[in-house]
């Protein structure tokens, strides 16, 4: 599934711009990498329900500026304070040749399952929530399941054991830090 932006390039920048912007319903966003930065408009409304969608966070994103399409990755996103408005978005341009580093999702399955569960009445604790990632753009994961199912109390999960897809690789194992994705506590055994 690809996910398109419709866009306009933009010549006015600046504080008062980005207002004038913001009032019509629109919103200030820059593109940069590869070439040169531009600065563009999207339409707010359809940024700010994107933005709740988790794959639009790490899909490869197909923005079209004035009729040009061009893959770009969703970098920054700033919210106002209190206000539900986005402020700036930043993408940026992606080779579909050149692997990327980006943040991607962990699910979490099968914790009703898990023996640390069932039998000793384990608390699991998801101590992370999100991994970064090193891929080609075409084999990015929209998110990385881990399988609960066979933890047993006082186990854990580390990055070392999750199932990755076909070039994928996780930025921290390559680094030489294997840390901890998933815990369950000792618990007690259940009363037979």
């Amino acid at each position: 599934m690809t996910i398109e932006i419709i866009a306009q390039a933009r010549t006015e920048q600046g504080t008062g711009a980005s207002r004038r912007l913001r009032r019509a319903g629109k919103l200030p966003a820059v593109v940069y990498g590869v070439k040169d930065a531009v600065s563009i408009t999207l339409d707010h409304n359809t940024i700010f329900y994107a933005l709740k969608d988790e794959a639009f966070h790490g899909a490869v994103l197909n923005l079209v500026i004035d009729g040009q399409a061009e893959p770009v990755l969703l970098r920054d996103a700033q919210m106002h304070p209190f206000k539900p408005q986005v402020l700036h978005v930043d993408f940026q341009r992606v080779d579909a040749n050149t692997p990327i580093s980006a943040k991607v999702s962990l699910h979490f399955v099968g914790a009703e399952n898990s023996p640390a569960v069932k039998l000793n009445a384990s608390v699991i604790s998801h101590v992370q929530n999100e991994v970064t990632v090193r891929a080609l753009p075409g084999n990015l994961p929209a998110f990385i399941e881990v399988d609960l199912s066979e933890l047993k109390g006082g186990q854990s999960i580390h990055l070392s054991e999750l199932k990755l897809p076909e070039g994928v690789e996780l930025v921290e194992v390559l680094r030489g830090h294997d840390g901890v994705v998933a815990q369950a506590s000792a618990g007690k055994r259940a009363a037979g």
